[in-house]
């Protein structure tokens, strides 16, 4: 009957399958699987699954340095940390974050960036507050980023130079990690880095490595990712590694 297929046409209508539609996540395909009674397919899933872990990783990045931040300021020090791997880290944050902003890209995207530059941000003044005197060269450089950031954050470079930037922030995530590595190899501690900030960095860059697979992103771009995982993998085990043997001379020495 005409009233049977004006139910139907409205069930079909682009207004009910934009329900389906939450947050960028397409749940159609998962929710009309379990609906007939089956276990949603691979390539249903893991794009799902993949959607679900962005989010997951932007909630997360709102604490992710918190552990560190806290560190410094209950033992009022700074001892064993790179100033310079903080400072890049701060300026990998704020190019990734500018090139999201000037693409347009979802909050899914850029969100976890935001959260992690103002955590790095206040992280750098903590370091330079219990670091006192601050050397010249050192506020050279935070008012070189003041100076320049909003210019790259507002968009207002040459696209060219723009997409080297962004190319480029992967060498500066990996060259922020190398100076605490060798810092720590040298002194044979870590000082106050945070077991609990950079077993987060390690396992988002785990989960980064996946969600670029399932969204086809470009090589350098997981190239970057899984770099992450090595860098942020190799300062775990020197804490869990330098930490135990400082546990270990405790005790000795106490005994």
């Amino acid at each position: 009957s005409e009233e049977d297929l004006d139910r139907r046409s409205r069930s079909n209508s682009p207004r009910r399958k934009k329900k389906m539609d939450y947050l960028g996540i397409d749940l159609s395909c998962a929710i009309g699987s379990l609906r007939d009674g089956e276990f949603p397919e691979k390539d249903c899933l893991l794009p799902l699954i993949s959607k679900l872990l962005g989010y997951c990783l932007v909630a997360a990045s709102i604490t992710v340095k918190l552990p560190q931040i806290m560190k410094i300021v209950q033992h009022k020090s700074v001892r064993g940390l790179s100033v310079v791997a903080f400072e890049l880290e701060v300026v990998g944050y704020t190019i990734s974050l500018a090139y999201c902003l000037h693409k347009g890209l979802p909050f899914s995207a850029f969100g976890e960036m935001a959260f992690l530059l103002i955590q790095a941000l206040i992280l750098v003044a903590c370091i330079y507050y219990f670091s006192q005197p601050v050397p010249m060269t050192t506020w050279a450089r935070a008012l070189l980023y003041c100076a320049v950031a909003p210019t790259v954050l507002g968009g207002q470079i040459n696209p060219t130079l723009f997409d080297a930037l962004y190319a480029s922030q992967h060498a500066i995530f990996l060259f922020a990690r190398l100076p605490q590595i060798w810092k720590n190899f040298k002194n044979k501690s870590t000082g106050e880095l945070s077991f609990l900030t950079f077993f987060m960095n390690f396992a988002g860059s785990i989960v980064r490595v996946f969600t670029s697979i399932q969204e086809n992103a470009p090589l350098s771009i997981l190239t970057g990712f899984a770099l992450g995982v090595f860098t942020n993998g190799t300062i775990l085990s020197q804490i869990l590694f330098y930490q135990k043997k400082s546990v270990a001379a405790k005790a000795k020495k106490a005994n």
